[in-house]
């Protein structure tokens, strides 16, 4: 599955308003730098607050996209992004579809938001996009389980661009402490495994499962 994303570059995100948030925020990007795997913290519309220098590693080798890199809107990036497939193992199934469920969450939510709407328009503007968030997307849920949607705990396939990781997993682990909660925010960190565990795992899912098509399983 990949897209094209439309429009103009995302508006800058604002600044907390108090120094007390904004100290807070100092002192958490150095806790965040501290921890050696790849960690990220985001708002509701999934525009990256803070990310750490292993999130930076991880999507080294991205090319440039004038609205949907990494570091700027996680959720434009694995829609989006011509390169995140590359990085994001099993892409359509195990990152697009739970990405494109939580951004539905996230307009029941916050329907007025410019930002979501403008990430709305964009998956509009692509009929295969659209197709996969109308039809495919209320299908694979059903068909999953809202178990497999929630991020804290998946366990996803990753490509590293470091050869001692390589062909891995990552478990996700979601942690946001009140301060950052009553920021907005939420922080999510990609915690690598062993790449030979993730190796035997793909060949038992191999064996297991067969690959999910969106459209084509939709009714």
């Amino acid at each position: 599955m990949a897209f094209q994303a439309g429009g103009r570059r995302p508006a800058p995100r604002p600044v907390p308003a108090t120094p007390e948030a904004q100290a807070y925020l100092q002192d958490y990007a150095a806790l965040l730098e501290a921890v050696p795997f790849p960690s990220l913290v985001v708002d509701h519309r999934w525009d990256v607050v803070l990310a750490n220098g292993a999130f930076r590693t991880l999507f080294r080798e991205v090319g440039p996209h004038p609205t949907a890199m990494p570091a700027d809107n996680f959720l434009r990036f694995v829609l989006f992004h011509p390169d995140a497939s590359a990085v994001l193992g099993e892409h359509e199934s195990s990152w697009c579809l739970p990405m494109l469920a939580h951004f539905a969450s996230a307009v029941e939510r916050h329907g007025h938001d410019h930002g979501l709407q403008a990430i709305r328009r964009d998956i509009a503007q692509d009929p295969i996009m659209e197709a996969a968030y109308r039809q495919g997307l209320p299908h694979w849920v059903r068909a999953v389980g809202r178990k497999a949607v929630e991020h804290d705990g998946a366990v996803r396939p990753l490509h590293h661009p470091d050869r001692r990781w390589g062909a891995t997993e990552c478990r996700i682990v979601v942690e946001t402490p009140r301060s950052l909660d009553e920021l907005g925010y939420t922080r999510l960190t990609l915690v690598l495994r062993d790449s030979r565990r993730a190796a035997h795992r793909e060949r038992r899912t191999r064996r297991s499962a067969s690959h999910l098509r969106v459209v084509a399983a939709t009714e």
